[in-house]
């Protein structure tokens, strides 16, 4: 590409990112309508297939009455049942026995009527209403479940019993143009009853009386959620909701003592078509996506090559911490290149603000040293003296350049809370009195306290505060033992000791360094650490301690200097 014309950085990613999500976006919005429309298609084919289904069944059922009434018109024409019945009127007067005889003889009659035919329920009865004989399918449980008074005297009516709900067809049988009995014709509207309408019209089919569910073809899970409450509201909705499934409804006939309704899972009958239109906008997404994918490796290819360069270069400087070497422009776009002059000028801002801040950070601390060493002209340089020689013994001991960095300013603090101490204590030429050293000891804490609170002197706090802990835990203030006391602590306790010893007093001349140490050998493991003070004996030939003349001015600090191999 020419100079010039390359896309930002964040613009790269703003693009790839918007084409993605426009893209998911797109396909969502296309899904979503896609799944409403075949769903609302669907919903309206359920609905059009159950009102025709209605319309059908309605007929059926019609066809079906009429035809139930006519094979019982048919059926009581039957010359051997009138013979029968009229044998039984004639011979009504006849004894119990000779009664039953003749009960028998139109039962067997009967018997053979329902064989023809295989009713559900025959039954003839006499002239006054009483039965006389059943046969059928559910012959065994009529006579319990449809008493005399339960059946009505119609051609055609609908009863509900114990046993389940009946459609009953009754003719007169008559002889001679006089009524010797009637015969009637029963339905149940039973499960066999239910499939076979479903087997008709291909959906589900419910029947109810009142509140009861006599008979129906739904899934075991929809039945159980069936309820009173939504059999009540069934005959004035379209659509109900059966286990979290919907399912469209249409009241297929009303008998007054029982209703019959045609259900459709709208879910059921849309999830082929859903499944179709997911698997289409499926292959459609792998195709948008992976058009999107061949434009984000272009886009990458020709726009973030630069961008990639610097950011190898920007790793690479921060896994090497090399940062006094600039960034070398990548030529390829002049937007990055202007990015990397503004990074190669911004890292020498931070550089230089860097060394303006340790420089006020190290004079900060070395001006609250001399403060505390120009009050007594016998201390001076103390604190000086007491940093070099503890930061020799933290070399000795291996400490890390952390470590040895919290040393040296730690030790060039650690007296700073003699400020608080009064000159009369403090310069007193002769020994302390016991008051008086109990307010000298107090100089740790009150260090403390002056260094929490300046934030970035918490690191030295340690020193500042334990300094004069000893390993036996007759120390101060906190009478911490051995490995408790931190390691920069215990250094600079023996480095401050040392000092004191080799340096002189108004009350009395400087030790020589092989006394002082042989002080502390002789302490070694009860006021002073021990390997420490073997650190401090390895490293002492190395010590230039020339200028430990027995008398200083506090214009002429005594210099330390370790010789660094």
């Amino acid at each position: 590409m020419p100079r010039g014309t390359h896309t930002p950085p964040r613009f790269v990613t703003r693009t790839l990112i918007a084409t993605l999500a426009t893209v998911a976006f797109v396909l969502s919005a296309v899904l979503l309508v896609a799944t409403l429309n075949v769903s609302d298609r669907v919903r309206a084919g359920v609905v059009d297939k159950l009102e025709t289904g209605q319309r059908l069944l309605g007929a059926l059922e019609e066809r079906r009455g009429r035809e139930l009434r006519a094979q019982v018109a048919m059926l009581a024409e039957n010359s051997t049942l009138k013979a029968a019945l009229d044998t039984y009127q004639t011979e009504l007067q006849t004894s119990d026995t000779t009664r039953d005889d003749l009960v028998q003889t139109i039962t067997r009659e009967l018997d053979k009527l329902a064989a023809g035919i295989h009713p559900d329920v025959l039954e003839v009865r006499d002239q006054s209403g009483r039965p006389l004989g059943v046969a059928g399918r559910l012959a065994d449980g009529w006579a319990a479940a449809a008493p005399v008074d339960a059946l009505p005297g119609s051609r055609d009516a609908f009863v509900t019993s114990p046993s389940g709900v009946f459609r009953i067809a009754s003719v007169p049988v008559t002889l001679q143009g006089t009524q010797i009995g009637t015969l009637r014709l029963a339905s149940a509207f039973d499960e066999r009853y239910a499939r076979e309408l479903s087997d008709l019209s291909g959906a589900r089919t419910l029947i109810v009386s009142g509140d009861r569910v006599v008979a129906s073809t739904l899934p075991s899970a929809p039945g159980m959620a069936i309820t009173p409450a939504k059999l009540r509201a069934m005959a004035d909705q379209e659509t109900v909701v059966l286990d979290d499934a919907q399912y469209a409804v249409r009241r297929l006939a009303d008998h007054g003592v029982a209703q019959v309704y045609v259900l459709d899972s709208i879910d059921a009958s849309s999830r082929p078509a859903v499944r179709s239109a997911l698997r289409t906008m499926g292959g459609i997404a792998l195709g948008a996506f992976a058009l999107a994918g061949l434009a984000s490796i272009w886009l990458s290819r020709t726009i973030a090559r630069p961008i990639d360069t610097l950011s190898a270069s920007l790793s690479g400087m921060t896994r090497s911490r090399d940062f006094d070497n600039p960034l070398t422009p990548t030529g390829d776009s002049l937007e990055v290149d202007t990015l990397t002059a503004a990074f190669n000028s911004m890292i020498q801002s931070v550089k230089a603000a860097e060394a303006e801040t340790l420089s006020a950070y190290l004079g900060t601390i070395r001006a609250l040293a001399l403060a505390l060493d120009a009050r007594d002209p016998y201390t001076a340089g103390h604190s000086e003296r007491v940093s070099a020689v503890s930061l020799a013994i933290g070399r000795v001991m291996r400490l890390d350049e952390p470590q040895l960095e919290v040393l040296r300013l730690g030790a060039l603090l650690h007296d700073i809370g003699k400020i608080g101490i009064s000159d009369q204590v403090l310069m007193k030429p002769g020994p302390l009195t016991a008051a008086e050293y109990e307010t000298i000891k107090q100089h740790p804490e009150v260090g403390a306290r002056i260094l929490r609170s300046v934030p970035f002197l918490e690191a030295h706090l340690p020193i500042v505060e334990l300094h004069h802990e000893q390993p036996d835990g007759r120390g101060y203030p906190h009478g911490l033992r051995g490995s408790s006391i931190p390691l920069v602590a215990r250094i600079v306790h023996v480095a401050d000791a040392f000092d004191a010893m080799t340096s002189a007093r108004a009350y009395r001349p400087a030790r020589p360094s092989a006394e002082g140490l042989r002080e502390l050998w002789r302490c070694a493991g009860t006021q002073f650490d021990a390997e420490v003070v073997q650190a401090l004996a390895a490293v002492l030939p190395e010590i230039d301690l020339s200028a430990t003349a027995p008398l200083r001015s506090a214009a002429a600090p005594m210099l330390v200097r370790v010789r660094r191999a």
